[in-house]
This record gives structure tokens, sequence and C-alpha cells, in this order.
């Protein structure tokens, strides 16, 4: 094939037009002539992104031509050129050159300093890939040292959330603020009242569990009415309080990350920001409320569908009738037994609100983001419950509580 021959075909004029819409511009062509020993490779036309696909196939065929040993690309006859046709025209040069032979270049005048641009930018090197090595000591000191760092950015988000939601309780108890009831009763309702039935069933059946192994072992000793003792004192003190704080970070906490994350997403917290309104106060203040108002009670209400599950197994499984079970109950357990739990549930609602919180105002742009901050969010709260939780039994084996 001769070099005529592989630069012939490009697209017509009309072509062009109608697919630009614009009379002025004139399509691109490539066409080749020999000049004494030489190819000379001529531009015209306009070398545009918008028009450089008619004259792609003619390029590509070009370079798999062989021009002989020196070829000149002349572009005197070139109209206007961007980026795409540069890096086209550049490309083709390139590959020319790749089977050993000379190329020159002639006619671009204005041009130039676009071509040596676009040569500038490919003749950038890539940088070396990072070469993976083994685990090492510096590598096992800079992971702790960025979880530090991790962790007192996450607390210094924590401390805002807290700030910000004390300063605006404090704004509308002193009336500078309007105080927004309708918001907190709203997220009761989602988070205390609908969450009733699936806290009930789940503690019931815990209760009734605890009781029937239980009462299965001790029944070996012969005690199985201290089977009581234990449910009571379990459920009261540690299993009602953690569960109820556990469902509800899977939950409640979930959405409330998902719902922040959303409106993130959205751009909606940069809404509230622009009108003059403080998202803290509008969007996580009434959940940090709805959450440490409700926890407690649900924390009452799995205590006692737990208490009326294990009822219910020791009267089937150990003969146990209800008002034995009742008044050995009262024996075991006091005020304090029930209080020891629901001391805990404030703090633990809390601590949802502000991991929730924190990771729905940490959400980016994509759905991928908001999905990884739900998980984390749900991970982190139900590890800070069972934190706190420890350190509570500590503390009142501490005080001999």
């Amino acid at each position: 094939m001769s070099p005529t021959d592989a630069t012939a075909g490009h697209a017509s004029a009309q072509d062009i037009l109608s697919l630009t819409g614009d009379r002025r511009i004139v399509p691109p062509e490539l066409t080749a002539d020999r000049q004494g020993h030489k190819i000379a490779l001529r531009l015209s036309g306009d070398w545009l992104a918008r028009t450089v696909g008619s004259v792609e196939k003619v390029v590509g065929e070009t370079e798999e031509t062989d021009l002989g040993g020196a070829v000149v690309i002349d572009g005197a006859e070139l109209g206007r050129c961007d980026t795409a046709g540069a890096l086209l025209i550049e490309n083709l040069s390139r590959a020319i050159s790749a089977k050993g032979a000379t190329v020159e270049t002639e006619g671009f005048g204005d041009h130039a300093p676009l071509f040596d641009a676009v040569r500038r930018a490919l003749d950038q090197k890539e940088p070396p890939a990072k070469l993976r090595h083994r685990f090492s000591v510096a590598d096992g000191l800079a992971a702790i040292g960025a979880g530090v760092f991790s962790v007192f950015h996450e607390l210094m988000l924590w401390l805002n959330i807290v700030g910000a939601s004390l300063y605006g309780a404090g704004r509308r108890m002193t009336g500078k603020a309007k105080l927004r009831p309708a918001a907190i009763v709203s997220q009761m309702d989602r988070m205390g009242l609908r969450a009733v039935p699936i806290i009930s069933l789940m503690s019931f059946l815990i209760g009734g569990i605890i009781a029937q192994q239980g009462a299965f072992q001790l029944r070996y000793f012969g005690a199985e009415i201290f089977v009581v003792d234990l449910v009571g004192i379990l459920s009261l003190r540690e299993i009602g309080v953690i569960l109820t704080a556990i469902m509800i970070a899977g939950r409640s906490g979930s959405a409330i990350t998902a719902e922040i994350g959303s409106m993130k997403m959205r751009e909606e917290v940069d809404a509230l920001q622009v009108i003059g309104l403080n998202p803290i106060g509008v969007l996580v203040f009434p959940r940090l409320v709805a959450l440490t108002l409700v926890l407690p009670l649900l924390t009452i209400i799995s205590d006692l569908m737990s208490l009326l599950g294990a009822m219910g197994i020791t009267w089937v499984y150990s003969n146990i009738p209800p008002d034995a079970f009742l008044q050995r109950l009262r024996e075991a357990i006091d005020a304090s037994t029930v209080l020891a739990g629901l001391i805990k549930a404030p703090f633990m609602a809390i601590i949802i609100g502000l991991v929730a919180s924190a990771e729905g105002l940490k959400v980016g742009g994509s759905a991928e983001s908001l999905g990884l901050h739900v998980t984390s969010s749900v991970v982190k709260s139900i590890f800070l419950v069972i934190l706190v939780d420890g350190i509570f039994a500590i503390f009142y084996a501490a005080i001999g509580y």
C-alpha cells in the first residue's frame, strides 16, 4: 500500500458540517506525497476535538504504513487546532519514529507552543509504583500513630457535636431560639415506640433462654430455685440495658447515619448553613434528646419482658409457679439492682447518638461512602456500648454497688 493510498480516505465536508452545525469549520485532512527521498504528510483543515474523529481512521492507517526512512509532517495549511488534534498528530509522529524513521516537522508556526506542551506532557514519566514490602516495626508504629490521630480527630468531632448541642439547648431554654418539641417527639416515636415490639420479643426470648440454661445447670446441685436470682440480677443489671442498646445502635443508629449522610450527599446540610441554621442544632440535637429519653424507657420494657420470659420458662421447665418466682425475685433484688442497669442507659444513648451523627456528617458524595459510614456507625456504637458496660461493671465493683 502506498502512502497516498493509506491517507486518501477522509470524511466529506458535508458530513462534518452536518455533525457540528458550524459552517466555518473546515474538516481535517491528511494527505501524503513524495518530496525527493522523503514522504511529506500534509495537514490541513481544523483539527479540533469535535472534528478529529473523522480523520482518526486515516491516521491509524498511516501509522501502520511503511513510509520509508524519512518523513516530514507539514503543518503549513493547518487551520485551528486544539489539544485533541495536537495529541493525535503527536501520536502519529511518535508511531512513525518508533518504526525507525526520521520525522521532521515544519510549518506549524503559531501552533508550535501547543505541540511543545503536548510533547512535554507525554514525556512526563509516571511515578514508579510503590513496592510492597514485608511488615516491619516502623510500619506497625506508623499504623499505631495513625490510629491515635484518628481517635483524636474522632473525639474532637464528638466534642464539637456535644458543645453545639449544649449551646443550642441553652439558647432554647433562654428563649433565644425556638424550641421544636414536635421534632423531638417525632424522633421518640420512630426510635422508641416503633422499637417496642422487637425489643420486647428479643428480651422475652433471651430471658427464657437464660432461665432454661441456668435451671439445667443448677438442677445438678438441687438449687433450681436460684435460677430466679440468676435471671433477676443478670437481666436487670446487665442483659436488659446492653441488649437494648445494641438493638438501638443497629436499628436507630444506622438510621441516623443514613438520614444525615443522605442530606450531606444532597447538600441539604450546606443549605442549612447558607440560610443561617446550625445543622447540629436542627439535625443532631432532636435525635440526641430523643435517644436519651427513650433508651431508659426501652430498658425498663426489656427488663420486664426478660423476667416474663424467664417466669414462663421456669414454670414449664422447672415447675416453679409464678407466685413462687415473684416471691423469690423480691428476695433477690432491690432498687439498687434496677438502678444499676438504668443508670447506664443515658450514657449509652448519648454515645450511640454521637457516633451515628458524627459518621453521618463524614459521608462524602457517593453511595459507597454512605454504606461505609453506616457500617462504621453500627460497629463503633456496639463496641463502645460494650466498653461502657465494662467500665460501669468495674466501677460498681470498686464501690461495692
